[in-house]
């Protein structure tokens, strides 16, 4: 690599790839359970004792994510819904009916892909730009940002921090993306490792998950939250969780 006299290149120019790539990776491995729950609890969304978040990643999707308003509703329930920016761009209308009924809207990224690959400036550019996309839709900053598949390198950590974002990941999930889930499966995985100020991971569409998935999660969200309330737990979004 040449350069210009007197012209000297971006510190990060001068630095190995692969010590480039180890630090763009190992921030990563918070997405194992025991690792994050362990050093990290408050990415891992830990919050108060009495009380459980319940948060749907991937939408909005007009299909599926109204119908888990309306049980919602009925269960007298408001929950964290982390979006990808580009299904904001394309249903304004259900982001808008989402915030209407109470929940809270949070930023899951533009797109749903993985970033095996440094590029610092393109997530700064795509989470600003997923963030700007819930601002003017809903008229409200958002407070959270969840990575897609759990991964936060270290480009997309700076990337939260910059757009006023606080990364946050779960305590427990469902595995309610699978082909093989079902209502039953659904609850009973959810609810064998969620404790009081756990945070959950549901999901509230297929788009990027096995076709009709997302009939399991609806079906076992009553068994969910009943099951919490029975443990004398509250169940409400991020919001209301107090992560430390």
């Amino acid at each position: 690599m040449s350069h210009r006299p007197g012209h000297r290149p971006p510190a990060w120019a001068l630095v190995p790839p692969a010590v480039l790539a180890a630090a763009h990776i190992v921030p990563a491995a918070t997405w194992l359970p025991g690792l994050r729950l362990r050093c990290f609890p408050s990415l891992a969304g830990t919050g108060r004792p009495g009380h459980v978040a319940l948060t749907f990643d991937d939408g909005p999707d007009p299909a599926s994510t109204p119908r888990f308003l309306d049980a919602l509703d009925r269960l007298d329930v408001r929950a964290t819904f982390f979006v990808l920016g580009e299904q904001v761009v394309r249903h304004p209308e259900v982001v808008r009916e989402t915030v209407r009924r109470g929940h809270e809207v949070a930023v899951h990224g533009w797109s749903h892909d993985r970033p095996w690959l440094p590029s610092p400036v393109r997530d700064r550019r795509e989470v600003a730009r997923a963030a700007a996309a819930v601002r003017e839709t809903t008229g409200r900053s958002p407070r959270w940002y969840r990575p897609p598949y759990g991964i936060l390198t270290s480009g997309r950590w700076a990337a939260a921090r910059s757009a006023g974002l606080r990364p946050v990941l779960w305590t427990a999930w469902a595995r309610d993306w699978t082909a093989e889930a079902t209502p039953a499966s659904v609850r009973s995985t959810a609810t064998a490792s969620l404790r009081g100020g756990g945070t959950l991971l549901l999901h509230d569409t297929d788009l990027v998950s096995a076709p009709g998935c997302w009939h399991a999660t609806l079906a076992a969200l009553p068994g969910i939250v009943a099951a919490c309330r029975e443990a004398g737990l509250g169940v409400g979004p991020l919001a209301e969780h107090a992560t430390s």
